[in-house]
């Protein structure tokens, strides 16, 4: 079966720091460009970060630029994002997808996963 699976959300204060996982399983990642994009109650699903697939092209949204770092592990089939100085602004389900092009379109999105909440709160 093939998907993509997050985790690592979780309530932290602001400030505090996360690493969310995408881990695929039934396909290999590293063929594929995977962007992270997130969606806040009310609010339209923004595109956050991707990784092209030769790891020579990374994307940041200003809003997160400076604080959030992706990258991937090929060996573990699983890329991440690190995210620090995380603001009440930046609560929001995440989710990652494979981007077919191995570009960072944002276009040829295939597969998604359930998604990982994080709640930045005190």
């Amino acid at each position: 079966q093939v998907q993509l699976v997050e985790s690592g959300g979780g309530l932290v204060q602001p400030g505090g720091s996360l690493r969310l996982s995408c881990a695929a399983s039934g396909f290999t990642l590293d063929y594929y460009a995977i962007g992270w994009f997130r969606q806040a109650p009310g609010k339209e699903r923004e595109g956050v970060s991707c990784i092209s697939r030769s790891d020579d092209i990374t994307y940041y949204s200003d809003s997160v630029k400076g604080r959030i770092t992706i990258s991937r592990d090929n060996a573990k089939n699983t890329v991440y994002l690190e995210m620090n100085s995380l603001k009440p602004e930046d609560t929001a389900v995440y989710y990652c997808a494979t981007e077919s092009s191995g570009s960072c379109t944002g276009r040829y999105l295939e597969v998604w996963g359930q998604g990982t909440l994080v709640t930045v709160s005190s």
